[in-house]
């Protein structure tokens, strides 16, 4: 990755995206030491103009940034960065400098969570003892969630049906889990559909 330092003044500006849902968090600038820290380190760090220094995100308060990709854009003079969050981002106590989190994406975070629950065997967790009944149990919880929510369908309450849909949604995330799919995957064949 060859990236232009030079165009302002030893400054690329770095756009910072949540990983899992896509949501911006934040800006920061970065000279040449702080990418090479990033990328030596996998913790997200920049030059701060202010304190005319480099500064690890989360040096202070411990939520750090974890790099999962680096991306530079078609001038080489703007970077993006995805990382994981370890809690909130912004100095003023919300999860994004602009603004707080956004439900949109977040299948791809229960996704992990699901699957985290599952590798780690949590025995006091549904989504574990349900995944180890075997395939026949996760499919029928999955075709009883989709009954349940075409019954929603038919009545008049919105409230019942969204809940119901949510349900379907979460059994259908163990069944792929347990297939050993992702919602990646899936999403990939929807969008090959798109012609």
């Amino acid at each position: 990755m060859k990236l232009d330092f030079n165009k302002a003044n030893g400054l690329i500006p770095v756009v910072i995206q949540d990983y899992r849902t896509l949501q911006v968090l934040m800006l920061g600038y970065m000279n040449e030491e702080a990418f090479i820290k990033t990328k030596e380190e996998g913790v997200v760090s920049f030059f701060s103009r202010s304190r005319n220094r480099l500064w690890t995100k989360g040096e202070v308060s411990g939520n750090f940034l974890s790099v999962k990709s680096i991306h530079n854009d078609c001038d080489n003079d703007t970077i993006l960065i995805k990382v994981i969050p370890k809690k909130i981002v912004c100095h003023t106590g919300s999860f994004s400098c602009f603004g707080e989190k956004a439900s949109k994406g977040f299948l791809y975070e229960l996704e992990e969570k699901i699957s985290q629950r599952i590798d780690e065997k949590i025995h006091d967790s549904y989504t574990y003892s349900l995944s180890q009944k075997g395939i026949n149990k996760v499919a029928q919880k999955v075709g009883e969630e989709a009954i349940e929510l075409v019954i929603e369908a038919k009545d008049d309450n919105d409230d019942l049906f969204k809940n119901e849909a949510a349900d379907l949604l979460y059994h259908v995330l163990i069944l792929l889990k347990v297939k050993k799919f992702s919602l990646q995957e899936i999403e990939e064949i929807l969008q090959s559909r798109n012609k």
